[in-house]
């Protein structure tokens, strides 16, 4: 995550999602913004939506109007904005800059577990998503979360939420190999995958979380149309093959 990509339309679907899985507070969340620094790039440029209310602020008007009040002002697009605007109830922020060391990058990881540790589900906001070939350590891997740091939370008892930006590859074969990889580092777990044009979201809720995580999931499913964000359970059947749409509607 990047103080750049505050107010754009992805961060508009990924807020939305939290506060939907946050079932107005009831369910505890911990924020990790895995942050980096700014780059000067294009990415975090698409606010011409908040400039179409009437097109999208009927999926969340209370969250879209906070965005449009911190795009509003270059100084506004800030992280600290969204942490205090209370727009996920309830939600602990951990919003240090991740460091491409290995011995800060660990430090990083042990002070986020600390502070997560009475949390229901973590969520992870990589640049990137998942570890691909960079070892740990390397520079630009402060851009990815690391499969055994993922696994760390999860031992714990924590349900997590993972960002994952969509490669150039055939997408649905590469969903079902995430999920294969998830599944391997997070044994029982039950998997969701919540969909954007560029951008899954994956869900895995651990058998010790409440049963209202798993009911908010559900919920959040038939919450929008399918433009802004869908959502799917992934049956353990197709973890090794194609995700099958296996929406479920409340």
């Amino acid at each position: 995550m990047k103080h750049q990509y505050v107010g754009d339309i992805s961060d508009y679907r990924k807020y939305a999602l939290l506060r939907a899985l946050s079932w107005d507070g009831a369910n505890s969340i911990g924020i990790c913004w895995i942050l980096t620094p700014d780059d000067g790039g294009m990415d975090g440029r698409k606010l011409a939506y908040l400039g179409q209310p009437e097109q999208h602020r009927r999926f969340d008007p209370e969250l879209f109007d906070i965005l449009a009040h911190a795009a509003s002002e270059p100084d506004r697009r800030r992280l600290q904005t969204i942490e205090d605007s209370g727009a996920i109830a309830g939600a602990l922020y951990y919003n240090e800059t991740l460091p491409d060391d290995a011995a800060g990058r660990l430090a990083f990881i042990e002070r986020c577990a600390s502070e997560f540790r009475d949390t229901d589900l973590v969520f992870f906001d990589p640049d990137n998503g998942l570890e691909g070939s960079l070892p740990k350590g390397r520079k630009n891997s402060s851009k990815y979360l690391y499969l055994d740091e993922a696994a760390s939370f999860y031992d714990s008892g924590k349900s997590l939420l993972i960002y994952q930006h969509f490669p150039r590859v055939e997408r649905t074969v590469f969903m079902a190999s995430c999920v294969a990889r998830l599944r391997g580092i997070a044994p029982g777990c039950a998997v969701w995958a919540f969909t954007t044009a560029h951008v899954v979201f994956f869900l895995l809720i651990n058998p010790e979380s409440p049963a209202r995580l798993a009911v908010a999931a559900m919920e959040a499913c038939g919450r929008w149309d399918k433009g802004f964000v869908t959502g799917q359970y992934v049956a353990r059947e197709y973890a090794s093959a194609p995700i099958i749409d296996s929406r479920i509607r409340v």
